[in-house]
């Protein structure tokens, strides 16, 4: 837990060190906290009580991760807010994971039963905002994850992935729908 209050307080910029007392507020540290103990629970076959704490952390942290997902050390959740790990995810030491990020599934109905199904992220990656990691698909060792990207095969170590950028496909304004109305006319009587 010490670790991973260090990890916060570390890698958030917004803390500007060690602010110790702001980082232990974040969801998502209270999220992995949360994880910790559930996932050492559900290694050891307690029922009940890791789905118990896991939907308890999701609802006071927004940030899901399932009791059986496998977390390295030092994993950092700027933001936590719409968080989703999957249960056969596994993420290895010092990643980073920026809001509403989903590790996930590809579909439950085309597996085996007990298959591996979630990715697996190796160290010191970096998943940006929005994007989507999906099936049993590996992103290698320092590899980043842009904003809003989907991924469905497997990432090299050291590389970058990116979205590609929204463009205007359309523009329907009210201003582009206004014709200017006639001014009426007026006589300045002297």
């Amino acid at each position: 837990m010490l670790e991973d209050l260090r990890t916060a307080c570390r890698r958030d910029p917004a803390l500007y060190g060690a602010r110790v007392l702001e980082a232990v507020l974040y969801p998502g540290l209270w999220a992995v906290w949360a994880h910790r103990l559930a996932h050492r629970l559900h290694r050891r076959g307690v029922p009940f009580a890791p789905r118990l704490i896991a939907q308890l952390a999701r609802a006071l942290t927004g940030v899901e991760i399932h009791p059986g997902a496998r977390i390295g050390r030092g994993l950092f959740i700027d933001h936590g807010a719409g968080v989703v790990i999957g249960e056969t995810a596994v993420v290895g030491d010092d990643v980073t994971l920026y809001h509403h990020v989903t590790l996930g599934g590809r579909g439950f109905h085309s597996d085996a039963k007990g298959a591996a199904r979630h990715p697996v992220l190796g160290d010191r990656v970096t998943v940006g905002v929005g994007a989507s990691i999906l099936g049993r698909v590996h992103i290698g060792d320092d590899a980043s994850i842009g904003a809003h990207a989907l991924v469905l095969t497997d990432v090299p170590a050291g590389a970058r992935v990116s979205a590609p950028p929204s463009a205007v496909t359309t523009v329907t304004t009210a201003a582009s729908n206004i014709r200017p109305l006639p001014l009426p006319r007026t006589t300045i009587r002297r």
